[in-house]
């Protein structure tokens, strides 16, 4: 495989590149409960059969601070995507054995993997054909070597950034989850302010029902045993609101 110069020769250059990339840190569900926020560092996958274009892919992606992920081939590309979640794959066309379409395929292919961005890179450039079929393969961007190290790094940043937006989302969306479930739990929630609302009314009845019992009128005593009844039937109802509550779904009687 034939390897752009400019690519290679930027290594010096950005190993000491002082730029930091202001990624966007995730915070963990778990962490987050426990009062603590945990920083997350995103990873990107690199993949060449080339050690000296992996280590100017690093350089020049050093200064994003993530995590940075070396594959030599592209079946340890797919090995890597087993265990890991990736914020983009920056993955070389020209390789022996699986090339980059084929890998691609294989990673779009896969239902955990098949949304994770692929930055096509080349040495070569055959026309539009050659660029169709990497976006074909399901390419998010096609780059030809030598490229603007520049460039590729704010391409990768923007993925990046999705990526860290895509999990804060998603850990937000289980705290709501759990504080859901917390309101539905006994003792808490609306459902337990519904319960002491019924209890307050439920000893009312009870204290009307004694009342009228003294009076002796049988048509208000009437009333009230069919008003209890009515209150026993919301309560009956209202526990079976309850998680874990056998009766779940139970209706009032009339």
């Amino acid at each position: 495989m034939t390897v752009g110069r400019a690519v290679v020769d930027t290594r010096a250059t950005y190993e000491s590149d002082a730029i930091r990339g202001a990624g966007t840190p995730a915070t963990s569900a778990a962490g987050a409960r426990g009062g603590q926020a945990k920083v997350q560092k995103a990873k990107i996958l690199l993949v060449d059969d080339r050690a000296e274009n992996l280590l100017a892919l690093e350089a020049i992606l050093s200064a994003l601070d993530q995590t940075l992920v070396r594959a030599g081939s592209g079946e340890e590309a797919l090995k890597a995507l087993l265990n890991d979640d990736f914020a983009v794959i920056l993955l070389d066309v020209q390789m022996p054995g699986m090339d980059g379409f084929e890998t691609a395929a294989h990673i779009k292919r896969r239902e955990r993997t098949r949304d994770i961005p692929i930055i096509f890179l080349t040495a070569i450039n055959h026309g539009p054909h050659h660029t169709f079929r990497g976006y074909a393969a399901g390419a998010v961007d096609y780059i030809s070597k030598p490229f603007d190290p520049w460039v590729l790094r704010a391409k990768v940043s923007v993925f990046v950034e999705l990526y860290m937006k895509n999990c804060q989302l998603k850990e937000q969306a289980a705290l709501l989850r759990l504080q859901l479930e917390a309101e539905q739990a006994p003792g808490t929630g609306l459902l337990s302010e519904l319960s002491a609302r019924l209890a307050a009314v439920e000893e009312q009845a009870e204290a009307l029902t004694k009342q009228l019992a003294e009076g002796a009128d049988q048509a208000a005593v009437a009333t009230a045993a069919h008003l209890e009844r009515r209150l026993a039937g919301l309560r009956r109802a209202l526990d079976a609101l309850e998680p874990g509550s056998p009766n779940r779904g139970a209706t009032p009687e009339s």
